[in-house]
């Protein structure tokens, strides 16, 4: 008769089964029913402590200091680029800025001279004038879109030689002319007219600008011309 000890999982069957698996459960403690039971090791939990919060990012101040906040939006709006009232006031609604808040520090900004609308419309003119060939309607409807008052911008493009105007219309022609040589006078008229009346320039205007143009380009002084009716 064989007397050997029974196992310690006898009648458990999950012990029973991990003991056929060659699996192992350490260390074994007694229960109150006599058999064994694994007692597990604790397991240490690692939870990341939060980062202390950043005493220098406005987020996290209770009360922040909202004219510090929106000074700054203008300064960097400023840097390095002149921009009339309206596209700082823009800005300063889109960021949620007090209107009166923003109407306050706009109008101090104007008395020191970071905001005068009358220098920024003669800025933008002498950079879209000539590098663009603007004529004077283009760079009204231009400044409109600013904000810039009708008669600051008025008294600005009084300015504008009507001469340097010209000249900058001839220009921009000679220049696409270069890429019209395969088209016959009519096209190209028509096709130059267009390009100058969408930089702004009256049908009159550019049509004697063309046909100077042309005349220079072609030997016989004609060009077969269209006329002005006909564009």
């Amino acid at each position: 008769m064989d007397e050997r000890p029974a196992p310690d999982w006898l009648g458990d069957v999950s012990l029973g089964v991990e003991a056929w698996a060659g699996k192992s459960r350490s260390p074994v403690e007694p229960d109150s029913r006599g058999t064994s039971e694994s007692v597990s090791k604790p397991t240490r939990s690692r939870t990341r402590k939060p980062r202390p919060a950043d005493p220098a990012d406005p987020k996290n101040d209770p009360e922040p200091d909202h004219e510090a906040i929106a000074r700054k939006i203008l300064l960097d709006a400023l840097t390095g680029q002149a921009r009339s009232r309206k596209e700082l006031a823009d800005k300063l609604e889109k960021k949620e800025v007090p209107a009166a808040l923003a109407t306050r520090l706009l109008d101090r900004f104007e008395e020191v001279g970071l905001i005068d609308d009358e220098a920024f419309a003669k800025a933008w003119i002498a950079s879209r004038q000539p590098g663009k060939g603007l004529a004077r309607r283009a760079l009204a409807q231009e400044l409109r879109r600013k904000g810039i008052d009708d008669d600051v911008a008025r008294d600005a493009l009084d300015e504008i030689d009507p001469d340097d105007e010209r000249e900058a219309g001839r220009r921009m022609v000679r220049r696409k002319l270069r890429s019209l040589e395969r088209f016959d006078d009519q096209t190209k008229t028509r096709r130059l007219v267009g390009m100058l009346a969408r930089k702004g320039y009256g049908a009159g205007v550019a049509y004697s600008i063309v046909r100077e143009e042309l005349a220079l380009a072609d030997d016989d002084g004609t060009g077969g011309l269209v006329s002005e009716s006909d564009l």
